[in-house]
């Protein structure tokens, strides 16, 4: 295991950290949530197409980048720390990867890899609170022609989506389906992070496209585990971020003709936030190699041992980096004061994105006790 960044993944953090900086983000990010967009257009353009972060995960033979969980972790880690309105973790992460479970053969999955690879924006139809392991959804049924009717909700980048990818159960089982965002009625839900709203998706006989799937199951359950184990290196910018501005406004904040930094009772405080956030980087990228190497692409089958330390891994990581984000986040309104707990400072879009992702695919106890299964430490 490699836990150092990489010469190629530290020019893309280049990359995407001097696109973000260019959009102002995440300084301008409470005037452009005065817009009411559901993401930001032109820098999803930007990023998922010019700079084609859209199909990173996606094989080059089907038009993508062919990179894996590392990259997209170091986009994810930039993504956190700038808490940018992009619908890379629903499209590109969530929805390619279970595509990526099914048959690399089937024309209707190459074809949709291919539209997502050049940035048509997609989603996973799952409740963003999903959690690997778990049964699989029973909300949406499809009938014998394939017309899908049901309700998912609280779907994390539909507003911003072309296409969706469906979980539903038909009349031989488990299936995935391609449906057009436009068939269903997508329904925005008022949203604790304002970056990243959610959506209630309803389908009302709406018809879909079947994607062969050798285990249909199987493959939304690897989209979940690696969407939970890339969450937490959001998670990671996000409190690398809130570490790094709090450090620099008590060295310049002044009070009693003395730098607030100077207080030993901060010290300390910021002296525990920086063990979490170098705690959380060293589980974060754990996972993130584990899943790089988990040899699961084209719905291909991992050796057990190699399965259980995916797993490990992951819950691990998005156990720790979850609770390490939100006390970041905390310590940072806290410490900022007043201009902290203004709308004009982003700091509380750092709060707000920390707690969604505190419940996003999996809260810290249902991973804890995963990984109590996973390790036999249960009763």
């Amino acid at each position: 295991m490699n836990l150092l960044y990489s010469e190629v993944e530290d020019d893309l953090r280049a990359a995407v950290r001097g696109v973000l900086a260019d959009r102002g983000a995440p300084a301008a990010m409470p005037a452009w949530i005065g817009t009411g967009a559901a993401y930001d257009a032109g820098l999803w353009r930007v990023l998922g197409t010019d700079l084609g972060l859209a199909g990173l995960l996606v094989p080059e033979e089907l038009g993508g980048q062919g990179a894996s969980a590392r990259e997209a972790a170091v986009v994810l880690e930039e993504l956190g720390a700038a808490v940018a309105p992009v619908p890379f973790l629903g499209g590109a992460v969530l929805a390619v990867r279970a595509l990526l479970g099914c048959d690399p053969a089937d024309d209707a999955v190459a074809a949709l890899l291919r539209r997502l690879a050049s940035g048509v924006a997609g989603a996973l139809a799952v409740p963003l609170s999903t959690a690997p392991g778990g049964k699989f959804p029973s909300g949406v049924r499809a009938d014998a022609a394939g017309l899908l009717t049901g309700r998912v909700t609280s779907v994390a980048d539909a507003l911003a989506a072309d296409v969706l990818v469906v979980p539903a159960l038909g009349p031989a089982g488990p299936g995935l389906y391609e449906v057009a965002a436009g068939a269903a009625v997508v329904e925005p839900v008022v949203s604790l992070d304002l970056t990243r709203p959610l959506a209630d998706v309803r389908f009302e006989g709406v018809r879909g496209r079947p994607l062969a799937a050798p285990e249909p199951a199987e493959a939304l359950d690897r989209a979940l585990l690696t969407g939970a184990g890339l969450l937490a290196s959001e998670q990671l910018g996000i409190a690398g971020w809130c570490l790094d501005e709090t450090v620099r406004h008590l060295k310049e904040r002044r009070q009693f003709g003395r730098v607030v930094g100077s207080y030993q009772a901060l010290k300390h405080r910021l002296a525990d936030v920086w063990l979490e956030v170098v705690s959380a980087r060293a589980a974060a990228r754990a996972a993130a190699d584990r899943l790089a190497g988990d040899g699961l692409v084209g719905g291909g089958r991992a050796p057990a041992e190699t399965a259980v330390a995916v797993a490990v891994a992951v819950a691990v990581a998005a156990s720790y980096a979850s609770t390490a984000a939100v006390h970041a986040a905390e310590e940072a309104v806290q410490l900022h004061g007043g201009i902290g707990m203004t709308w004009e400072h982003p700091l509380h879009l750092f709060l707000k994105r920390a707690k969604a992702d505190e419940i996003a695919l999996g809260t810290p106890g249902a991973h804890r006790a995963a990984l109590g299964r996973l390790v036999d430490l249960t009763p």
